[in-house]
């Protein structure tokens, strides 16, 4: 039977009150701190990260651009409120309406929203914010001083292009290599042109290249061009070679011509070679490019000639070009996808695996592959599978197999998508063994000084990551070209919103700080008082928020074209819609800002001694929306009890 995805029960009306009638004990030490109805604990603003950025591993200023979105924090004058949400984005990811439709977001799988009753759809505002900018021509401001250094990247897939894109903004000049003949790895090559709109990866690509990034294509290091003479004309080099070889099936007879790897059937989809495949397609895998496979498959369909020359193998390898004309004879394929782990825990995309059933894909969860099983031509003719159990032990995956269990699946092509290789053909110095490459906390290659690394090279991962990983080489690249030490990461890498920043456009930054220190001032000019940032440290839980005060609000959710079996044939439409304003801006209203005040009000409403103000509006910003007043503050608490945001807490006095 095929794997079919249980509803999500309707959402749980729950309540948050603090207390209920007749408790009569403290639920933590700190509540005991009360004496009758002071204590001389007064409220501090201390910003946290949220939980959503801590799960982006690009390092996106969520909060920071839904409260823009949202309108809580307001833009520059002349400056649209869309634009500087998309600015605030791209400040960490210069891909936002690629991501937008692709990522998996795990921003969403950590919101705090989730407690309430659904997770912000951060994913469809980034989606909409990418769309504005395209459709406005937006580009990135390159800096006005160049610093005269050259870095040469290696690679132009997500992590190779978002190295590329923060060393420009830094300054610097910076030559992109890759062997394709267009940039893009794994957004171009790796994944279908419905999920990700070719026009749409050129304009992001395009802002990159604009800052001043130069390129040359069609060109491998190690074999055109040698890494010592990259070393040699250039200040810093950084790999993002990308995992683009894939991993052969490890079962008997998998040397079989049509049983083929995921990389190489996407590739020759990708670049127009493949136009059909077989009437029975196994798909092996569970992550989010099986199922890629499995609905490219579902679309091509298959065709009846009386020739050989109509394997699909033969395209996916280049041997032959198989003919658009027969398409019009195009009919519908049987496509199967086996995983080792059950539907709940594949790695896919919920949503991409709920299409792909939608779409009539056959998914056996909980199966894995035993052999290949071939004909008298040597070709596959199915693939035999048997119940499993698989969990993993450490970092190591143990699968036990059900041999009794087995049967055979017929298939006239098998296609592998368990996983990716890297090809380091004339880059051999940096293989640690493993097929990948090893990094210090800052991506720069082990025992290789000024060589840095990102991307699938370190460990295949999603794209997000990579993104992430090159911004952060970036960072360590700037300082190696700086002459400077290599710092230790924070514990948590984001794009924060910058308190100090926001101060200093709205001219109201403090005063430069005197050399020697000073101790126990709430009067000098040079401080921000009675405010911490703990962004670096500290993720804020939904414990600390009061979830009492949000109402149930349903996610605003993006139009999505749901295929059957027999419309998604031939169908290469986009079948995600961006939301419109009215509704991005709304499911922004519905992001709780957590560590962050968004101005509601409770703190001022219910302070029992009016000893929390609002700030004068010429001199307040975001995140300086409030104020204490200390001679009358008692330290009774209800400040912080009523913050839905978990922005106040007790932290001064004795």
């Amino acid at each position: 039977m095929s794997a079919t995805l249980d509803k999500k029960p309707d959402a749980e009306k729950l309540t948050f009150r603090r207390f209920k009638e007749g408790d009569s004990q403290w639920k933590t030490r700190t509540e005991q701190i009360f004496q009758a109805s002071y204590t001389h604990k007064c409220p501090t603003y201390q910003k946290s990260t949220p939980p959503c950025q801590a799960s982006c591993p690009s390092g996106e200023d969520i909060r920071g651009y839904l409260a823009i979105v949202r309108g809580t924090e307001k833009p520059p004058a002349g400056v649209t409120w869309q634009e500087y949400a998309w600015r605030r984005l791209t400040e960490a990811n210069p891909f936002p309406s690629v991501m937008g439709r692709v990522c998996p977001a795990p921003c969403e799988s950590g919101c705090n929203r989730n407690e309430v009753e659904d997770f912000v759809g951060i994913n469809s505002v980034e989606h909409f914010l990418g769309e504005y900018a395209i459709e406005k021509g937006l580009k990135f401001n390159a800096p006005a001083v160049k610093t005269g250094k050259k870095v040469a990247v290696i690679g132009g897939g997500p992590a190779g292009l978002s190295c590329a894109y923060q060393l420009a903004l830094k300054g610097h000049q910076v030559t992109l290599f890759d062997e394709h003949a267009e940039l893009g790895g794994m957004m171009r090559y790796g994944i279908p042109g419905f999920r990700t709109p070719r026009d749409v990866l050129d304009a992001e690509i395009q802002r990159i290249l604009d800052l001043g990034v130069k390129t040359r294509l069609s060109c491998r290091i190690g074999k055109d061009v040698t890494i010592d003479a990259l070393q040699k004309d250039y200040d810093a080099v950084f790999m993002g070679l990308g995992a683009q070889g894939g991993r052969a099936l490890p079962a008997p007879g998998a040397e079989a011509p049509n049983c083929v790897t995921a990389t190489a059937f996407l590739r020759a989809f990708n670049d127009g070679r493949m136009k059909y495949v077989g009437k029975r397609v196994v798909v092996v895998g569970g992550g989010d490019t099986s199922i890629d496979v499995a609905t490219v498959a579902r679309r091509l369909g298959h065709i009846r000639t009386g020739h050989g020359t109509d394997h699909a193998e033969l395209a996916i390898v280049g041997k032959a070009a198989q003919d658009v004309a027969e398409v019009t004879a195009r009919q519908g394929a049987e496509v199967t996808l086996t995983s080792v782990f059950s539907i709940e825990k594949m790695q896919a995309n919920r949503h991409e695996v709920e299409q792909a059933l939608a779409e009539g894909i056959s998914i056996r969860d909980g199966w894995a592959p035993v052999e290949v099983m071939r004909g008298a031509d040597g070709r596959a003719t199915g693939l035999k599978i048997a119940k499993c159990e698989a969990k993993f032990v450490g970092p190591k995956l143990e699968v036990k197999i059900d041999e009794s269990s087995a049967e055979i699946v017929p298939a006239d092509l098998i296609v592998s998508a368990i996983g990716q290789a890297i090809d380091f053909t004339g880059l051999e110095m940096f293989n640690n063994g493993k097929g990948m490459v090893s990094t210090d906390k800052n991506y720069q290659v082990l025992g290789h000084a000024g060589v840095f690394a990102g991307g699938d090279v370190i460990r295949p991962h999603l794209l997000t990551t990579a993104i992430g990983q090159g911004w952060i080489a970036a960072e360590g690249i700037d300082r190696h070209l700086q002459g400077e030490t290599q710092d230790k990461r924070p514990k948590i890498d984001v794009h924060s919103f910058d308190l100090i920043r926001k101060l200093m456009e709205r001219n109201l930054a403090p005063e430069p700080a005197p050399h020697e220190p000073v101790l126990g001032t709430g009067e000098a000019k040079f401080a921000v008082h009675n405010y911490e940032d703990r962004a670096a440290r500290y993720v804020i839980p939904h414990d600390e928020l009061f979830l009492g005060h949000f109402q149930h609000t349903a996610r605003k959710q993006r139009k999505v074209t749901t295929l059957t079996a027999e419309q998604a044939l031939g169908n290469f439409q986009e079948r995600l819609a961006a939301l419109g304003e009215k509704e991005a801006q709304e499911e922004g209203k519905r992001c709780m800002s957590c560590g962050l005040c968004f101005e509601c009000d409770n703190c001022v409403v219910y302070c029992p001694q009016t000893a929390v103000f609002r700030v004068k509006k010429d001199q307040s910003t975001t995140g300086r929306y409030v104020d204490t007043d200390y001679n009358k503050c008692i330290g009774c608490h209800i400040c912080a009890d009523v913050c839905p945001t978990g922005y106040i807490q007790m932290g001064l006095g004795d």
